[in-house]
């Protein structure tokens, strides 16, 4: 049972040459903890000569705000975070998501899911199966993936080693919701296969989704990146930095305050004559001093003790 998708063992041993990406969602506009997002992984792929993409991950439409993602990429040219080749859209990538789900479907790896939201309610945690073996027709229903009864774990270059196990910590899991639109653990191993990404550096509030998508890569026959996972910046409250919770955008005539300040958050030591310099000589010198084994090995910081 050979996937479609499947990259030759020689393939992936030719590739080698360093290439990572930033892929925000449009729902809104960057701010300061896309800003340290962006710039971890810029810096670890230009410190090596290494290519940086930009993917726009528009998955979802009802949640995309109109303009967003014209916004995000004048904020990183303004930033000084240009990057290489044709930025990537996940909405013109449905075909393959779709193909993806009927070979899941058609090898009995997945399969037709009715359970509701309010089915699920009163089972927290790993789904429960209820329509693992039910056979229903595919019309109305989401499309869960089989999960195996096991361990899957990596280990992160900043956390450290990570371990979770599928069935009884998550469960079956969507790969195409009931409105039809495609799951980001689908999308995100299948792009960043097509896309030959070999890092992964982005935040840690995706490090249990990690194993998840380990497995469909198995499943797949897809080669399986370096993964990096940063801290998240919390604010007062116990809120991460995000669009839901105030946090501002960012703004192009604070790009180096803001980047030195990003610097400090990845726990580079940004050198103090750096203070009013443009952001391509902050970039300059961050991408001859990038050191990734000081980033804090923490999965949270406290935004409020970067200021």
């Amino acid at each position: 049972m050979t996937s479609p998708f499947a990259v030759p063992t020689e393939a992936r041993a030719s590739a080698g040459a360093y290439v990572g990406r930033f892929a925000p969602t449009p729902s809104g506009y960057l701010h300061f903890g896309s800003l340290v997002a962006a710039l971890a992984s810029y810096l670890d792929a230009r410190a090596v000569g290494g290519r940086w993409l930009v993917r726009m991950e528009d998955l979802d439409p009802p949640r995309e705000m109109p303009g967003a993602q014209a916004a995000i990429l004048q904020t990183l040219e303004a930033y000084g975070l240009t990057w290489d080749g044709e930025v990537a859209r996940q909405s013109e990538r449905h075909a393959v998501y779709r193909q993806a789900v009927e070979w899941l479907l058609d090898n009995r790896l997945a399969y037709p899911c009715t359970c509701s939201r309010k089915d699920l309610a009163t089972y927290p945690g790993a789904y429960p199966g209820f329509c693992r073996d039910a056979g229903h027709p595919l019309q109305d229903a989401a499309i869960r993936l089989r999960v195996p009864d096991r361990e899957y774990g990596f280990v992160d270059r900043v956390q450290g080693r990570y371990v979770q196990h599928l069935g009884m910590d998550v469960g079956d899991f969507v790969i195409r919701r009931r409105d039809g639109l495609f799951a980001y653990q689908l999308a995100v191993v299948l792009d960043d296969a097509w896309q030959g990404i070999t890092d992964v550096v982005r935040g840690a509030d995706l490090l249990d989704s990690t194993p998840r998508q380990l497995y469909l890569q198995e499943l797949l026959g897809l080669p399986q990146p370096r993964y990096l996972h940063l801290p998240l910046l919390i604010q007062p409250d116990g809120h991460k930095l995000g669009k839901r919770y105030r946090s501002p955008p960012l703004q192009p005539q604070e790009a180096g305050p803001l980047l030195l300040r990003a610097l400090r958050a990845l726990g580079q030591r940004p050198d103090p004559a750096l203070a009013g310099e443009r952001p391509p000589a902050i970039l300059e010198w961050a991408g001859r001093h990038w050191n990734a084994e000081r980033i804090p090995c923490t999965l949270t910081l406290a935004e409020a003790q970067l200021r």
